[in-house]
């Protein structure tokens, strides 16, 4: 029997463990056919099976050496490698593998598509009946529009643009949009204004407010994104391979955004509010230079050791309005440091918060999403080392080393004790071709903060 082109192909995936006893259950044919394929299951590797009149029968893909559970990670590399067909899963997951499953082969199949079209159709897969497809849909639309943001050259997504982007998205929610911009900032959030002033794009911050439908008093929700949508590193100026990757400096706030749709999308019983400080650290006459004075939304003042740490500075500003509300919670997302992928490597964003108990639940709710955040210390022993002379503190370190660190002890003077924060020091890219995940934008921490966030605000405080 031969399948039509409009009908879903099998897929079988399968564990190296798995092969011999799943060939010794298929007619010979099969067996002698994966046998001169040399296929032994190895992880993204994939053969095609020949139906009797020589069509498309079914597909079998190595799933490699079981290591814990079924990820998204596992399939997502497989879309590039099959036929562009729809398939359809020959055995039974879990609810959860089934899931991860569905969303592997929705995130393999992202395109960033704004300059030039796709060489080719990707292969899809069938919903599971067991797998939760509403989150899917969810995760997938989201994760795409926060790498199409993060994959966009800063001429085409400025402070202008990005904030334009996030008043469709509030739009779309029926959420309030404020936002303050150019010498606005000046008074109320003067280091934001001062990294941005030098830019003919005038710096700006963006608010969204954001209320679930409740008959019952509900708990704040504050998420705080860094968009520089383009770092020049100010007067302090990187060098151009320093500069290659700084279209994707407003990681964070893409992070920030997509997860905020997730949220409300979700109907997350919070009351949320967003605050993004949209910039370009540019360099003309009236840029702020080392050794400039700013004074912040908080009323510290900062002594400017280097102009190339200026996430900071404009987190500070955003950070101080967001404590002042002493929400339930603050989070914020960034492109923070170097020292963090020094320390860490791309894929796995440095983690700090002012509560260990609340660091170690989010990562250990992030890694069984398989969207890991690696808990770093913050190390209060250092705090001397943001020491000035002249100011209440410089924005960078007088020490080359620990700098994730120092990055977050910074921030960390911007926000209350009394205020539970945690800081997410993220690369928001992939740097080397892997399967799935070709060279540019990653939605790091997404999908592992959201189910963090769904979990503590599902119930009603008691």
């Amino acid at each position: 029997m031969s399948l039509d082109s409009s009908e879903s192909v099998p897929l079988w995936l399968l564990y190296e463990h798995e092969l011999d006893a799943w060939r010794a259950g298929q007619p010979a044919p099969v067996g002698r056919w994966l046998g001169m394929q040399n296929f032994k299951a190895e992880k993204h590797r994939v053969v095609l099976l020949p139906d009797s009149s020589g069509g498309l029968g079914a597909a079998v893909c190595g799933l490699g050496r079981r290591q814990g559970e079924l990820s998204l990670w596992h399939t997502a590399g497989l879309v590039e490698r099959l036929p562009p067909r729809r398939f359809c899963l020959a055995q039974e997951f879990s609810p959860a593998e089934a899931t991860q499953v569905c969303l592997g082969f929705a995130y393999g199949s992202y395109r960033f598509e704004r300059y030039r079209p796709a060489k080719s159709e990707a292969a899809s897969l069938d919903a599971a009946p067991n797998a939760d497809m509403q989150f899917v849909a969810l995760a997938a639309e989201s994760l795409r529009m926060a790498r199409d943001w993060i994959n966009t050259p800063a001429a085409d997504l400025g402070p202008v643009e990005f904030a334009a982007a996030a008043q469709r998205l509030g739009e779309r929610h029926q959420a309030a949009y404020r936002e303050w911009v150019g010498d606005e900032l000046a008074a109320n959030f003067p280091a934001i204004h001062a990294v941005g002033r030098a830019s003919s794009e005038a710096p700006r911050l963006v608010e969204l407010r954001w209320t679930a439908p409740s008959t019952r008093p509900l708990p704040r929700l504050t998420l705080v994104g860094k968009g520089v949508c383009f770092d020049s590193g100010g007067l302090d100026i990187k060098p151009g391979s320093g500069m290659a990757l700084m279209k994707k400096d407003m990681g964070g706030a893409a992070v920030a955004l997509a997860l905020a749709h997730m949220l409300m999308s979700a109907k997350l019983q919070v009351q949320l509010r967003v605050l993004i400080p949209m910039v370009e650290n540019a360099i003309s006459g009236n840029a702020y230079r080392p050794g400039d004075v700013l004074r912040t939304r908080k009323g510290l003042t900062v002594e400017v050791g280097n102009t190339d740490a200026e996430g900071r500075l404009v987190l500070c500003d955003a950070l101080a309005l967001a404590d002042a509300e002493q929400p339930d919670l603050i989070i914020d997302f960034a492109t923070l440091t170097g020292a963090a992928r020094v320390a860490l490597g791309p894929e796995l964003p440095a983690l700090f918060g002012n509560d260990d108990a609340l660091v170690q639940e989010l990562a250990r709710t992030a890694a069984l999403e398989h969207d890991p955040l690696w808990p770093m210390p913050l190390w209060l022993g250092y705090e001397d080392e943001l020491a000035s002379k002249i100011a209440d503190m410089n924005n960078v370190a007088s020490s080359t080393l620990a700098g994730a660190i120092f990055g977050a002890l910074f921030l960390k003077r911007f926000v209350s004790e009394s205020t539970p924060w945690l800081h997410v020091d993220l690369f928001a890219w992939n740097s080397k071709d892997r399967p799935g995940r070709s060279i540019g934008a990653e939605a790091q921490a997404v999908r592992g903060v959201y189910r963090y966030l769904m979990k503590r605000y599902a119930s009603p405080p008691q």
